[in-house]
């Protein structure tokens, strides 16, 4: 039974950060450096998280505006990464200007988007020539112990694949696709994580979530692996594909592909989405500009 006060599976890991954190994977940085590229670029992140895929990118030398709806996720990334721009903001209403990005990478959250509305703004973000690059990790099931492992998760990782989504946009080039392979490792600790932060489990009542984080420690405890650990094999999924010139065009109301484009009215876009929190205000001005650079067009949030 889901908890009524937290329905909305999008919106639950918020409640489940620190798990979320601690128990899900990071990405292999061949896949980020494909994905990306090699020279350092400017890069949007939306659906950023705790910063799983955020520190990749920094550690590859990419400047780095990350978003996401929750403040919570939002906490823990500002944690690990002070130096990191980062505010609230949802795909379908980029808290930017236009034209100021390289790339705009999505981790483990482009199913959760609005699509329409989404790629639209994608589109309006990017630079020339930019690209959207899309990642998601997928638990290989093929092997025995891992399907067992998603059967009592509840909720295998679909093999999602946004290409048919990017190519019915009419906003984006033909997307380039590549699949890497890593483990990640879990122990007796890590693997109670996993589960939790799951959106399945994380809108169950509290009974209900701990019921089924004993289900699975009982699991792992049946291989008898204690503290030293299993490696937990992922398929890495990429793609990316070239914003097209009219993408950053299009006009209120006009067609592209299967998809009405409706235009975000500036009036209505949030200028700055406040916080509700201050333990970052000293830490880490939420977006910084500097007009005399021409990029006066981004929002500033200094929380």
């Amino acid at each position: 039974m889901t908890d009524p006060a937290n329905p909305d599976p999008a919106r639950s890991f918020g409640s489940v950060a620190d798990s979320y954190d601690r128990g899900r994977p990071s990405y292999p940085v061949d896949a980020v450096t494909w994905l990306v590229g090699e020279e350092p670029v400017s890069v949007l992140e939306l659906g950023a998280g705790t910063g799983k895929l955020t520190e990749v990118l920094v550690g590859l030398g990419h400047d780095v505006f990350a978003t996401d709806p929750d403040d919570a996720m939002l906490d823990i990334l500002s944690e690990k990464l002070p130096d990191v721009r980062a505010t609230s903001g949802t795909a379908e209403q980029i808290p930017t200007g236009d034209s100021l990005f390289d790339v705009v990478v999505v981790g483990q959250a482009f199913h959760w988007f609005d699509h329409a509305k989404a790629l639209t703004e994608i589109g309006r973000v990017l630079r020339t020539d930019g690209r959207l690059a899309v990642i998601q990790n997928e638990r290989d099931e093929r092997i025995p112990w891992v399907r067992k492992l998603g059967k009592l998760i509840g909720k295998p990782d679909s093999a999602f694949d946004p290409t048919t989504i990017l190519d019915d946009s009419g906003l984006f080039s033909a997307a380039e696709a590549k699949t890497f392979r890593h483990w990640q490792l879990v122990d007796r600790h890590t693997i109670q994580d996993l589960v939790l932060s799951r959106s399945n489990v994380a809108v169950l009542r509290p009974e209900a979530q701990d019921q089924k984080r004993r289900e699975v420690l009982a699991f792992y405890d049946g291989y008898g692996r204690g503290m030293d650990g299993m490696q937990l094999p992922y398929n890495c999924r990429a793609w990316h594909a070239q914003v097209l010139p009219h993408a950053q065009m299009v006009s209120t109301g006009s067609t592209i592909g299967a998809h009405e484009v409706v235009e975000v009215d500036d009036t209505d876009r949030p200028t700055v989405p406040l916080a509700k929190r201050t333990d970052t205000a000293v830490r880490l001005p939420r977006v910084v500009t500097d007009p005399e650079d021409g990029d006066d067009d981004l929002l500033i949030d200094f929380r």
